[in-house]
Formats: structure tokens, sequence, C-alpha cells
């Protein structure tokens, strides 16, 4: 049967488990901190998958390097559209902790316990008392106290916001959150020890998303800057998450200007780095596809706080594409600036930009801190 040390080995193998986290991989079941009903992605949606219904596939894919969905919003029938928690896969939290650089006696700071695996992890390596982890839902936070518990773990679980840290434990060497956010809260960046880091999945709403790394300042408090250093794709941060009904944004009696555009959307959101770039640089926009019959399909653009929006038909083998916007952004026309900028600039890799956050203020950057991504022409 599957179990850590097989999990651990194909991780190191793979690449993504270095010596230093191999004896904690070994030693911390995910199985300990993995509820018995799990959430199986089907055609129609997401179906539980029990343990003690099928023990043997519940555990295959406990450790298989896959994540898994652990809590659903507005499960009927049996089946669920909309997870909203998740273990993540195996690979990802190991490549995470690596790049979270610990090192003995740290103290650490994990905003979204989740299941408590993570915290596991951590607190086999660097202790318990080192380990602080913060879980807003409380229904979520009892369960990883009680796993931790069972599993001969005692780091301290709060229940409370991630976003507002744990004050009375800071300074922190190292900060890790395990959801997406956009806006870097600013109470994590205050409560990192100088010259401490913190480990954040960001993203926007035409990309999530990136995995960045920010180094608390030495000289500016509130302050810290750093690089994208890989990707991850992370469920939001509940008040930040974008909204989903895109199409609620479109009304039928919105007189829309019409036009046409030689720019193939494939382009710029089917390549990362170009999708990465125009999401920094069209804020606040979310992309929804709607498929026809013979490869024909509508991109569909909205920003739903200005009630604006734009769609692209695409059709196969065409040189020119039909498009309508509406509102007071032309979103197609932003998207399409933001995708000369990129080109112009050499068509950088995600790994090329990064963050430096302070109070009140915020700004992506390319190579290094004081190149800021200009904003798309209008």
């Amino acid at each position: 049967m599957p179990g850590s040390s097989q999990l651990a080995a194909d991780l190191h193998d793979a690449g993504h488990l270095d010596g230093a986290w191999m004896e904690t991989f070994q030693q911390v079941r995910r199985e300990d901190f993995v509820p018995h009903r799990i959430w199986i992605r089907s055609d129609d949606g997401y179906r539980p998958l029990t343990r003690r219904a099928d023990p043997e596939r519940w555990l295959r894919s406990v450790y298989s390097d896959i994540a898994l969905v652990t809590q659903v919003e507005d499960a009927e029938g049996g089946t669920a559209l909309v997870p909203t928690s998740s273990a993540s896969m195996p690979r990802l939290v190991a490549d995470m902790l690596t790049a979270l650089q610990v090192e003995e006696g740290h103290r650490v700071l994990e905003a979204g316990t989740g299941t408590g695996f993570n915290a596991a992890l951590l607190a086999h390596r660097l202790g318990d008392h080192n380990v602080t982890t913060i879980e807003v839902d409380p229904e979520l936070a009892d369960s990883a106290r009680a796993s931790l518990r069972n599993a001969g773990r005692a780091p301290k679980v709060v229940t409370g916001d991630g976003a507002a840290g744990r004050p009375d434990g800071a300074p922190y060497d190292r900060v890790i959150v395990t959801y997406a956010v956009h806006r870097i809260p600013h109470a994590l960046v205050q409560q990192t020890a100088p010259g401490g880091k913190l480990l954040i999945p960001w993203g926007t709403g035409l990309y999530n998303g990136v995995l960045v790394r920010l180094t608390s300042s030495r000289s500016e408090e509130g302050t810290a800057s750093g690089p994208v250093v890989g990707d991850c794709a992370f469920m939001w941060d509940r008040r930040q998450a974008p909204r989903r009904d895109i199409m609620a944004t479109v009304r039928p009696q919105d007189e829309a200007a019409g036009g046409r555009t030689d720019l193939d959307p494939r382009l710029v959101l089917g390549d990362d780095d170009a999708a990465f770039t125009a999401g920094v640089m069209v804020p606040d926009c979310r992309h929804s596809v709607g498929h026809g019959s013979e490869g024909e399909w509508t991109l569909w653009l909205a920003d739903p706080g200005s009630r604006s929006w734009a769609s692209l038909d695409f059709t196969p083998d065409a040189d020119c594409f039909d498009v309508q916007q509406y509102g007071p952004r032309l979103l197609w026309d932003e998207v399409a600036s933001a995708y000369a900028w990129w080109r112009e600039a050499g068509s950088p890799r995600r790994t090329r930009f990064g963050i430096t956050t302070r109070p009140g203020h915020q700004h992506v950057w390319l190579d290094t801190p004081d190149n800021p991504v200009p904003p798309p022409a209008s």
C-alpha cells in the first residue's frame, strides 16, 4: 500500500524535495490530515469519496501527487460545483517549503491552516513552539487541531483572519500563505522580522497564479519586496476572490461599440507569460470562454466594478476577429496594449517580475524594483 516513505521518495526523485525536508516528509503522514470524505472531480462537478466506502481508492488518492478537495459549497444531490478548501498537491507543498528557506530556530507564521498538514511538516522540522498557524473557518480550524493532536503535534492553531496575522507572536522569521491574494496583506509584512521572508501565492483576474518571495526591508518599516519564484494556483482569499459571475456584467440592452482586431487572443491568454503580464496591466478584469460549433468560440472580458465588458468572436483560420466593447473601459484594447508592451519588452518570463509592497501602495516591477510595470496605453 502507498505511504509517506514512497511519496517522499517520489517527490525527491522528481526534484521537488531536498534532503533537508526528506525525513520530515517520511515521518509526517498525509493520511492523518485528510478528512475521511474527500471530493473527486466528475463530469458534472465534485462527488464524494469516503474512506469507509472505498478505503483503497481513498488511500491511493491521499498518497498520489494530486490536490484533494476537502470542502465544498452547496453540495446538493451528492454533487457540488464549487470547492472551498483543499489539500494541496504534495509537490507544491514540497516546493513551497523549500522556497521558504527555513533554518533551525526560525519562527514561522502560516496563514491558511487548511487540513493542518503543512503546519505538521513545519512543526516536525522546526519544533511545535516555533509554528503558529491561522485558519478563518472555525470548522477547518477545529478539525486541524484534532488532526495535529492525534498525530502528536502541537503548533499553535488560531481561529481568525490570516490576513491580520498574529501580532502577539511577532516578529516572525518566515511567513507562508496558502491561499491566493492580489493585495499583499500589510499586517503580515509588519509582523515579519527585518530581513525575514514572506512566501505568498499571488494572482490576477486573468492569471492565477505565481509564487512570490518577499524580503522584509531592514531600513523601511512595513516594506517588503521580492521576485516571482515559481508557479502555483490556489483558492483565493475569500475577500479578494475575483467575482465568478462574469456574464452578469453583460446586459442585452448595452449598446456596445463594434470593431475588428488582428490580434489572435490565443497569443495573449494562451501564453502564461503574456497572460500574467496582461493580468498585471489590466486590473480587475476577468475572462471566460463560451464554446460554439466547429472550433468557434467567444472570449468574454468583464470588469464588474465599472460594468465594462468586451467580447471577441474567434473563428479558426481567420485573420481578423469581431470585437464588441462596452463601458468606460475598452477592455480588449487594454489587453491588446498590454500584449504589445510585453512584446516590445522582449516577451519577458513571469519569473523576471516581482512585487514591492509598502503601506498604502503595491506595485509590480520587471527585473528590478525601480522598474515598475507601466499601465497600458489609453
